[in-house]
């Protein structure tokens, strides 16, 4: 069924509203996914809050020359990750799943509002997420405390050991 004139205009203003939103925005190609597979991904995506979106090309393409981007070379039939908390974990969530399924296929996304190609969102998908670069930093904050309580009380248990050494010598 066709839809109207206002529905488009509908979704055209929610896609709008995602760009704008979005840390980062993933397009792929998911020609040949079947539905389960499909499936398999919203609900990936669900889990790490990301939104997977299937839209029109002419629909997707509208919405980024209004939102003032570049129109990648889009083919096939296209989806869009959209990741409002994390910048990486829209590329993580699709390029874990593409490695099981080589239909999924990167086109280009949307970084810091500028366009960047298939090869720089594989390169995003690599990257450790929020979560890991806090984890890391707090460790190496704590590694140089962690080192200097080590020392001050190996000072201390020598200083036992001596002690110990004399009260078994008298």
């Amino acid at each position: 069924m066709a839809k109207t004139k206002q529905k488009k205009e509908e979704l055209l203003k929610n896609l709008k509203a995602k760009l704008a939103d979005s840390k980062s925005i993933v397009f792929a190609n998911f020609t040949g996914l079947s539905v389960k597979d499909t499936e398999d991904l919203r609900a990936k995506c669900r889990e790490a809050e990301v939104e997977y979106l299937v839209a029109k090309k002419t629909l997707l393409k509208k919405a980024l020359e209004e939102a003032g981007f570049e129109v990648p070379k889009l083919e096939g039939e296209i989806s869009a990750a959209f990741s409002v908390k994390d910048e990486v974990i829209a590329a993580k969530v699709l390029d874990t799943f593409a490695k099981g399924h080589e239909q999924i296929k990167f086109l280009a996304g949307i970084l810091e509002n500028k366009m960047i190609d298939a090869e720089e969102v594989k390169g995003l998908a690599k990257l450790p997420s929020k979560d890991e670069l806090f984890a890391k930093m707090v460790g190496s904050i704590k590694a140089p405390i962690s080192g200097f309580v080590n020392v001050l009380s190996g000072n201390l248990r020598g200083f036992v050991n001596v002690l110990n050494a004399i009260k078994e010598s008298k």
